[in-house]
């Protein structure tokens, strides 16, 4: 039967898979973009915040801010057209941080667990640039170090990918369907962690997501005068950017780390 589904996938994987990376690093930067849009359409609001409840000088909230839309748009730009890949993963890693501790929200199990997954698509990121530039430069050169690191990152990532799903798992009161659906999610967690049939239950986690994130983040339908509109964009635009990490998940594999390479390594001896 998994096989059977192996080939259908490959079947409609195959035609896409050329536009597939683009597409993936652009979902994965899209809410970096959007949030930098946000804070720029909200400055004045954002800055009182700051300086308010956080207890930020006033210029050094002014400044907070403008520091993290400029390496917003600068990594989002440099992730989606591949030049420098590692410093612009490294900025946005530092966005999603100083975010965290500036705004209050380290704590908060559901942001939490959100930006430890936004973080997973960027080390998927960092992964795929790696391996890329491997097999570019050193094709057909022992490259163990390379190799070693490249692989340990995408490891990294694929166990970070999935805490998005601990938070839907744990989180609101427990249904039948909500069972079901933790129970089917949870078993692809697994399977993308530990890398078996890492590229079909990642497409499925893809499939959960985008119908769940349209489903339960639908700012669109909000007032724009409503409270919870801003929220639930946020969370739609961060799901999408996670959505993008899996993408890359199908794009380059799970690596040699996983029971996928394992058992290929197996078969060819």
């Amino acid at each position: 039967m998994t096989d059977t589904f192996e080939a259908t996938l490959e079947r409609f994987h195959d035609p896409i898979k050329p536009y597939l990376p683009v597409i993936a690093r652009f979902l994965l930067v899209v809410t970096f973009l959007e949030d930098s849009l946000r804070i720029v359409s909200q400055w004045s609001d954002q800055v009182y915040y700051l300086h308010v409840h956080r207890s930020f000088p006033f210029y050094t909230a002014e400044l907070f801010l403008m520091i993290n839309v400029v390496v917003m748009c600068i990594g989002s730009v440099l992730a989606i057209s591949r030049n420098h890949t590692e410093y612009a993963v490294g900025g946005l890693f530092a966005v999603v941080m100083s975010q965290a501790i500036g705004y209050g929200l380290i704590f908060d199990s559901g942001f939490f667990f959100r930006n430890l997954s936004v973080i997973g698509a960027l080390l998927m990121l960092l992964a795929d640039s790696m391996s890329s530039k491997k097999r570019q430069i050193f094709a057909g050169l022992p490259t163990l170090s390379e190799s070693d690191k490249s692989e340990y990152i995408q490891l990294f990532g694929r166990i970070l990918l999935v805490f998005l799903f601990l938070g839907f798992i744990f989180a609101g009161e427990f249904s039948l369907l909500r069972i079901v659906v933790s129970l089917v999610s949870g078993i692809g967690c697994i399977m993308v962690v530990i890398g078996f049939k890492a590229k079909w239950s990642a497409w499925m986690l893809v499939t959960f997501l985008s119908i769940s994130n349209v489903l339960l983040n639908n700012w669109w339908s909000l007032h724009h005068t409503h409270p919870q509109r801003d929220f639930q964009k946020y969370d739609f635009f961060q799901t999408l950017s996670i959505v993008g990490g899996f993408l890359l998940l199908t794009n380059i594999g799970p690596g040699s780390m996983s029971v996928d390479e394992k058992k290929k390594q197996s078969h060819f001896e």
